[in-house]
């Protein structure tokens, strides 16, 4: 409870809360003057925000040599660490893990069962953002489909990177955080699976016919989980 209210405390302050938002859709490190002029604040002030966020291990940092002489500058990213903050509280990270430990007993029948369930679920996340657009799907842009993409994949906490060629029917997919990573590491090849079954059910929300193929994988100590996907016509 105590690094609840220590938590909600450092997010209190707006200029904090927007700082830490710059910074996870920044998907790299950022240094104390990047924060200074986005801002508009001064060095000094930026700097206080970012060791009130380290602090409450929202973030880490390190000193780095710039090559320009001088002191190390201090880079600031995303901490590894997990924050969840429940009222009252509330395990659901446990609760995943009784459930993929329960289909796991299944044998080969709970996996093919949990992949099914997963490209469901991707697919409904698909299906959510339609409902709120008034085109219906044949009528939708190739970019157009790409942008709900984007949206529904920042709505699942994947903190998605998103290039794409409409020319070449092509869609290079990058994800920054894994929602799954800590159940992940319990059963990787399972719930890597699973991640790439809730993934292909997204994209086949959106077209007819696709073929994924995974670049980069954060379990294999990768920066991020990235793919490519061929739109087939």
């Amino acid at each position: 409870m105590e690094q609840t209210l220590r938590i909600t405390n450092v997010l209190a302050d707006p200029t904090r809360f927007y700082i830490y938002q710059f910074i996870v859709n920044n998907h790299g490190d950022v240094s104390v003057q990047q924060i200074a002029e986005s801002f508009k604040i001064h060095p000094n002030v930026a700097r206080l925000h970012l060791s009130k966020l380290e602090d409450v291990d929202m973030l880490t940092s390190d000193a780095r040599k710039t090559g320009k002489g001088g002191r190390p500058g201090r880079l600031y990213r995303l901490s590894n660490k997990v924050i969840q903050l429940h009222f009252p509280y509330r395990d659901y990270q446990l609760l995943s893990r009784i459930a993929i430990q329960t289909m796991m007993t299944l044998g080969e029948q709970g996996k093919q069962a949990l992949y099914e369930t997963g490209k469901l679920f991707g697919g409904e996340l698909i299906k959510e953002q339609l409902s709120l657009n008034s085109t219906p799907i044949d009528g939708l842009a190739f970019s157009e489909k790409v942008d709900m993409l984007k949206n529904a994949a920042t709505i699942a906490g994947f903190s998605p990177e998103i290039q794409a060629s409409e020319v070449e029917n092509k869609i290079y997919f990058r994800i920054f955080n894994c929602p799954f990573k800590e159940v992940t590491a319990v059963e990787p090849d399972t719930m890597c699976s699973m991640h790439n079954s809730f993934l292909k059910g997204m994209f086949e929300a959106l077209f007819d016919n696709v073929h994924i193929v995974e670049i980069e994988n954060m379990m294999s100590n990768c920066a991020t989980c990235s793919y490519q996907v061929s739109v087939l016509t």
